[in-house]
């Protein structure tokens, strides 16, 4: 995962993502890079749009926050709001029984 955000912070920072720039992020960061695995990054980007991939990736915030924002019914109003439905559920089968027969009748 460091070597995708060490190519991430070389996007960011406008420099070019390749073998030598990503080993010299790795280095200062402590990591001792292995030369497999960058060249296997480096050729897997080459080609890449990173902005328009990070676009697609992220996520609307507003979401989550549009979904905790609908109160929660309590329990016995949701139990009441059931009822009704299978009420009216009920009166409707009734409703299309009565048609039934009227066309048999």
């Amino acid at each position: 995962m460091e070597y995708v955000y060490a190519a991430l912070l070389l996007h960011a920072a406008g420099k070019e993502i390749n073998e030598e720039n990503l080993k010299k992020v790795l280095e200062a960061a402590g990591i001792t890079p292995d030369e497999a695995r960058i060249k296997a990054l480096v050729a897997a980007l080459e080609g890449v749009n990173i902005d328009e991939v990070i676009e697609k990736a992220a996520m609307p915030v507003a979401a989550p926050v549009a979904v905790a924002a609908v109160p929660a019914e309590a329990p016995a109003e949701a139990a009441q709001e059931e009822e009704e439905e299978e009420e009216e559920e009920e009166a409707s089968e009734e409703e299309a029984l009565a048609g039934l027969g009227a066309l048999f009748g």
